[in-house]
């Protein structure tokens, strides 16, 4: 008889996962996703529920990697919010089943397994894309994904400067606050975004934000925001000048308004680089337009059960 599932919080979760583990398994699962060997992952892609009344939306992620023993889903809420709400944008629960019997192994807090997934894919994505001499990082956003972003890359990089942009003043103090290194808050995304060989986009907009004029050539694009077929950060001329990369084709042509609605073509996966089967073009300029798949989670939250029963077993 299996016992009952474990429920494991987030501030359980926190010295649970890190980038240094996290990372080579997220690396290892987006190749194996871009195989297409339905024994490696099997994905379908995300449904969602619309929360009208919310402006949200409920999205259903679940995943099943038969080589690796992992079952998982995520249960992941997220919403249009207006300038200054106190409300979450987002609000994720993560479920781990055993595949074998089909019972619940463990529950646990998804915000913290989704910010850091998240940022390490984008670290990644940098890793092939970005210039190898890169100094400057750009953020354009002060939110949870901004901070677990700047950690990761400052973690993994060596940036001389990193260059921070918010709507609001205090989203900016409050990043400021946040962080153990310096950053520069600038005034506009221009400012922000000029000289920067890395440019992350973690913004709330619908609308583009990001312009491809004020981009400099050759600098690398991680795209996180806009996660619906009508929403954008883009605009037109940096999706039509890039190179464009994402974790999941069908995904960014079902979900991503900066690919759907500009008409760009997406040249690869990440996992196709990974996997050498396509190249990786970091002398142009890139972007990889991040939607997030439940193998991202699936890895996770296998690291941190894992970690878990280790420290239980071992306290």
């Amino acid at each position: 008889m299996a016992g009952p599932p474990v429920v494991i919080w987030e501030h359980e979760v926190k010295p649970l996962l890190r980038y240094r583990e996290l990372v080579p398994r997220l690396e290892e699962a987006l190749g194996k996703f871009s195989r297409r060997d339905s024994a490696e992952v099997i994905q379908p892609t995300r449904t969602t529920v619309p929360l009208q009344k919310h402006s949200g939306f409920l999205g259903l992620m679940p995943t099943y990697m038969e080589n690796d023993g992992i079952l998982c889903t995520k249960l992941v809420c997220f919403y249009k919010r207006e300038d200054g709400s106190k409300l979450p944008s987002t609000n994720a629960t993560v479920v781990l089943l055993d595949p074998e019997y089909g019972n619940v192994k463990a529950v646990m807090d998804g915000e913290l397994i989704t910010s850091m997934r998240t940022a390490a894919v984008s670290a990644i994505s940098a890793k092939f894309l970005m210039d190898p001499e890169a100094k400057v990082l750009a953020i354009l956003g002060t939110g949870k994904q901004a901070l677990s972003h700047y950690n990761a890359f400052t973690e993994m990089f060596s940036f001389k400067e990193v260059r921070v942009w918010s709507r609001t003043r205090q989203g900016g103090e409050r990043f400021c606050s946040s962080v153990s290194g310096p950053v520069m808050i600038c005034a506009s995304v221009e400012e922000a975004v000029r000289v920067a060989d890395a440019i992350v986009t973690v913004t709330r907009c619908t609308e583009p934000v990001l312009f491809g004029q004020w981009v400099k050539p050759g600098a690398h694009v991680a795209a996180v925001g806009a996660c619906r077929p009508n929403w954008r950060e883009l605009d037109d001329v940096l999706m039509k000048e890039a190179v464009v990369y994402t974790d999941s084709r069908e995904g960014a042509m079902a979900e991503s308004g900066d690919v759907i609605l500009s008409g760009a073509e997406v040249f690869a996966e990440l996992g196709d680089i990974i996997n050498g089967t396509k190249p990786a073009l970091r002398e142009k300029t890139t972007v990889f337009k991040s939607l997030g798949m439940g193998v991202q989670d699936a890895v996770s939250a296998k690291l941190v059960f894992d970690q878990w029963k280790a420290k239980a077993s071992h306290p």
